[in-house]
């Protein structure tokens, strides 16, 4: 599972000309399910989103998260995330999961979101259209395949 975050002070999500989800201070996190994925990804996922310390405290230091700042978040699905350039020109997706396995882990993935803050949603698969007020900008790409990866040492 691949998340794109970006910090925001407003962000808004747009389906065949209707307005489907709205949020004010917070994160505007587009989300691809990848083949293979479950429900721990999910989980996990959404457990290190919620925690994520990517907003400014007092001292200007970015050590609050968004349930710190009273904010929210607005999710859109988005399998291009799992796009394959490496042959070529034109991207693949099999990397992607089946659209019925992701969209059924997307709404978990939104759910579990949602013990910790607002979640606001686009419509999955729809084609939509996304306005948004970058804040930083703050841009966090998490992939569940290097959550559980050792990090690398300083040198």
């Amino acid at each position: 599972m691949v998340a794109v975050i970006q910090r925001v002070l407003s962000a808004s999500v747009t389906a065949d000309g209707v307005e489907t989800g709205r949020c004010g201070r917070g994160m505007m996190i587009l989300l691809g399910v990848s083949t293979g994925d479950g429900e721990a990804e999910a989980r996990m996922l959404a457990q290190k989103v919620s925690k994520l310390r990517i907003f400014s405290d007092g001292e200007g230091k970015m050590n609050l998260s968004a349930p710190d700042v009273g904010g929210g978040a607005l999710v859109v699905s988005n399998f291009t995330l799992l796009a394959d350039c490496r042959r070529g020109n034109r991207p693949d997706f099999f990397g992607a999961a089946p659209p019925d396995e992701a969209e059924r882990l997307y709404d978990m993935f939104c759910s579990a979101l949602e013990e910790n803050m607002p979640v606001q949603r686009g419509v999955f698969g729809a084609d939509m259209r996304i306005d948004l007020t970058a804040d930083g900008p703050v841009t966090i790409i998490l992939d569940t395949a290097d959550l559980n990866r050792p990090r690398r040492s300083a040198q």
